[in-house]
């Protein structure tokens, strides 16, 4: 299973707007590509990219229609009140994440 771990808005670390648009980038050229992803799974500020206001939402539902599964961490969702915002996926839980991470075949961290 090949997991997509987004646990920031950004790609990479530096600034701010220039990491946004590097994500939103390879979001895109993910999406396009034959690339498989099993499970997106977003915590800290990257549920800012499965909420309203995402700049990345349409390159998500073609990789949701492609078969990956999209989970959101509930946690962080209430930490930003952003729970009934959710546009795409579930609301995953940390022992979710704790399986997941331990279990993946293959971690993808952008």
């Amino acid at each position: 299973m090949t997991l997509l771990y987004l646990c920031s808005d950004q790609f990479g670390m530096g600034e701010l707007e220039l990491g946004r648009k590097l994500l939103e980038m390879y979001l895109e050229r993910l999406a396009r590509s034959d690339v498989k992803i099993d499970l997106i799974g977003c915590s800290n500020s990257g549920i800012f990219l499965t909420t309203e206001g995402s700049r990345v939402i349409e390159s998500l539902r073609i990789l949701e229609k492609k078969g990956a599964r999209i989970a959101s961490c509930g946690t962080c969702l209430d930490h930003y009140n952003l729970r009934d915002k959710l546009l795409i996926g579930e609301v995953g839980t940390m022992d979710m994440t704790v399986q997941l991470l331990a279990t993946a075949d293959r971690v993808i961290r952008p």
